[in-house]
């Protein structure tokens, strides 16, 4: 039975509904400017370093690596990226908190940086990106269509106020689902599942190692750089028999189609990047804690690649050599270590 509602409950919803967006939108921002300020410093110390002390490129990968180590859980510290903070502190010599750069998220910062060399027009850009929340798409189409050179006399007799852009826009947006951020903070949808998800990568690694079917163990979180941005594989394996990598994507959902794009992806990457050319193509592997069968089966479909999802391997299976049908773990077996991981999970924390 529907309950009577007073007549301004409506109205009272949805003020509680733009404040709580509003108090969002403050305080992923607030930690957006902090996150950004401490990249300028990482990389205005590290233009220190390689000025005064010679620092060469080995020592900055020595350096990410090192950081990585210590926060596996943040993943700002790559190689890469380590160069973008110093491109970043040159670029702004002076400390950019209040400038518009210091408030826009990590990945505008980069695209203005790989794409614009003049500083005023990175400042302009920047400004419009504020004002009017562009996301990084909408920033790049407007760079690409010279918008600054179009609207520079207009823009002359403009002032654009530094104001925070609307809770509605497509920046906001962008920043309460900024990766960094969360990384940052350990917070967000990732963080709530992440302690789930370390439990299950550590079973199915401990798992796989202990079928004795040639899994050798390569690492978890493995970094790799595609066109200057970056990847991480949740574990990576080397089948002895197969002679070639497993890629394996862990994930706490049911499966999505785009699972198997983005795998597609990560066995092209790690195909090009690792694979030895003695090694056979590199074999995928989706973990899914559900899955639809019939979902899976037009996923992997038309997919070249040998990969499958755990509880519905027929393509992983029939895309194996004859021989080595039986080298990988059958779907019983992946089924059953999911469910022990499960279970492992569901175990109170003194357990």
């Amino acid at each position: 039975m529907a309950i009577a509602l007073p007549s301004d409950y409506p109205l009272f919803l949805n003020d509680l509904k733009a404040r709580i967006r509003h108090a969002q939108l403050k305080a992923v921002l607030a930690v957006n400017q902090e996150l950004i300020a401490l990249y300028w410093s990482i990389g205005r110390d590290i233009l220190h370093r390689q000025t005064t002390e010679r620092w060469g490129t080995k020592v900055i990968a020595r350096l990410s690596l090192d950081l990585r180590n210590a926060f596996p859980d943040l993943k700002g510290f790559s190689r890469t990226n380590l160069l973008y903070m110093r491109a970043f502190a040159q670029a702004y010599p002076e400390p950019i908190v209040q400038q518009p750069v210091g408030q826009l998220p990590w990945g505008h910062n980069v695209l203005l940086l790989d794409k614009i060399k003049d500083p005023s027009q990175r400042e302009w850009y920047a400004q419009a990106a504020l004002e009017h929340g562009w996301s990084r798409t909408i920033l790049s189409l407007q760079v690409e269509n010279r918008l600054h050179e179009r609207q520079v006399q207009a823009a002359k007799t403009t002032n654009f106020p530094d104001r925070l852009p609307r809770a509605q826009s497509e920046l906001a947006e962008q920043t309460l689902k900024d990766p960094y951020i969360f990384d940052f903070l350990s917070l967000g949808t990732q963080a709530l599942e992440r302690d789930l998800e370390h439990g299950l990568v550590e079973h199915i690694t401990k798992f796989l190692l202990e079928l004795g079917s040639g899994f050798a163990f390569v690492g978890r979180q493995v970094h790799l750089e595609v066109g200057r941005e970056d990847f991480y594989l949740d574990l990576l394996f080397y089948h002895m028999k197969l002679r070639c990598f497993v890629v394996i994507d862990l994930k706490t959902r049911a499966f999505k189609p785009e699972y198997a794009g983005k795998m597609n992806f990560y066995l092209s990457a790690v195909d090009g990047i690792l694979r030895h050319p003695q090694d056979a193509p590199s074999i995928g592997i989706i973990l899914c804690k559900d899955r639809n069968r019939f979902i899976a089966e037009y996923a992997l479909k038309d997919i070249n690649k040998p990969m499958g999802v755990a509880e519905w391997q027929t393509r992983l299976v029939e895309s194996l050599p004859e021989g080595f049908k039986g080298s990988l773990p059958t779907v019983e077996e992946l089924e059953a270590g999911l469910s022990d991981a499960e279970v492992e999970g569901q175990s109170s924390p003194q357990d």
